[in-house]
């Protein structure tokens, strides 16, 4: 891409092509705006289509000087159309060790040692930054002279409000709570300050989806889920989608699922098997 043509950012993915999913098959997945579920028995190739669609948008993040619109047979069509470039975040549900590299011992933060603890270290940062910006906006906001500013500065805060809320309601039968004083997160559980990489798996997966949809401010942006009611409760597997969509109203889902859980919120006509979108 010419360095001086200013990239235009796509505000959701229309459809993804692969050629030759495993030599023989041929995909062609229509997408929603909002939700798109992605379902069928084991081995039909959910995940594989799916973390397909990641490495492209890995590829396309990273500056490589291909054409962003046919990435090793992938090819993306996006909204609107003469976009080059989309925002997006990959979550992944397995809480499996650090073995396969030496990332684990490299690692400033000795408690981080499983994959969903390195996703939380890396979102501890992001989520420092959010707070830097959000707090320069209501700084702005304060001092604009505006006579609604105190309004805009509240409604600029309520997100990580509500965020800090909803951590604590889905983690009540515990006991655990955010400690609200600290600019990282931290839970306060019978008096013990508790790090986040001390959670259970499934307290883990579930923060880590939260903190991903608050950092994204409400952007546009595509949020890409392989299996997330892995280690989720039946009750947070029925509202997981209806809270993403709630704190970020313009983020597109793109996930894979075997739990029935998962769609009983209304999103039955979100669901997509992967035999509707094959060509042999």
């Amino acid at each position: 891409m010419n360095n001086q043509q200013q990239a235009v950012r796509a505000e959701y993915i229309k459809r993804i092509e692969i050629e030759a999913l495993w030599g023989r098959k041929h995909i062609v997945w229509d997408l929603r705006r909002d939700v798109n579920i992605l379902s069928g028995v084991n081995g039909i190739g959910k995940s594989t289509i799916l973390n397909r669609a990641a490495t492209t948008l890995d590829h396309m993040a990273g500056g490589v000087d291909i054409d962003v619109n046919d990435v090793e047979g992938v090819k993306m069509t996006f909204y609107p159309e003469n976009a080059t470039t989309i925002h997006f975040d990959v979550i992944r549900s397995f809480d499996r060790p650090l073995f396969h590299s030496n990332l684990a011992e490299k690692m400033a933060d000795k408690n981080v040692k499983t994959e969903l603890d390195w996703q939380l270290y890396q979102l501890q940062r992001r989520y420092l930054d959010y707070q830097v910006n959000i707090g320069n906006r209501i700084i702005e906001l304060l001092s604009s002279g505006d006579p609604e500013g105190q309004l805009k500065a509240a409604e600029v805060s309520y997100p990580k409000r509500r965020f800090q809320d909803l951590a604590d309601e889905l983690f009540a039968e515990t006991g655990k709570r955010i400690i609200r004083t600290k600019n990282e997160i931290l839970f306060e559980q019978e008096g013990d300050e508790l790090l986040p990489y001390k959670l259970s798996s499934g307290e883990k997966q579930l923060l880590v989806i939260l903190l991903t949809v608050l950092v994204q401010d409400k952007q546009p942006c595509v949020l890409l889920m392989d299996e997330p009611e892995v280690s989720l409760h039946i009750e947070w597997q029925q509202r997981i989608i209806e809270i993403i969509r709630e704190m970020n109203p313009n983020a597109q889902l793109i996930l894979t699922t075997h739990s029935p859980a998962m769609i009983m919120g209304g999103w039955m006509d979100a669901v997509t098997e992967v035999t509707d979108i094959t060509v042999v």
